[in-house]
């Protein structure tokens, strides 16, 4: 499922516009990586959690010239699959 595809179903679920559904889904999207970019944690029960790591810096390949580059210090997010959502998908429900 892509964005489109969750805002159709969140218009048509819950007798929204299409753009009512777009801004929900917007500010919930826009609020997660305000958290995130704050180094906050967001959990949602049954589904999983976000995170956001951070990596340090390391020698890697330019894979067009194969020569070495020196990749910056980086933070990325990170979702942890919760316990629930794990066994659903196990079980296929």
């Amino acid at each position: 499922m892509n964005k489109s595809e969750l805002i159709d179903a969140l218009s048509k679920r819950e007798s929204l516009t299409e753009r009512q559904a777009a801004d929900v889904v917007n500010l919930i999207f826009k609020g997660f990586a305000e958290e995130l970019n704050q180094g906050n944690r967001i959990e949602i029960r049954g589904f999983g959690s976000f995170v956001v790591r951070g990596y340090g810096s390391y020698t890697g390949r330019n894979p067009k010239t194969g020569g070495t580059i020196q990749v910056e210090p980086k933070k990325l997010p990170f979702f942890k699959v919760g316990k629930e959502l794990k066994e659903r998908v196990n079980s296929g429900k």
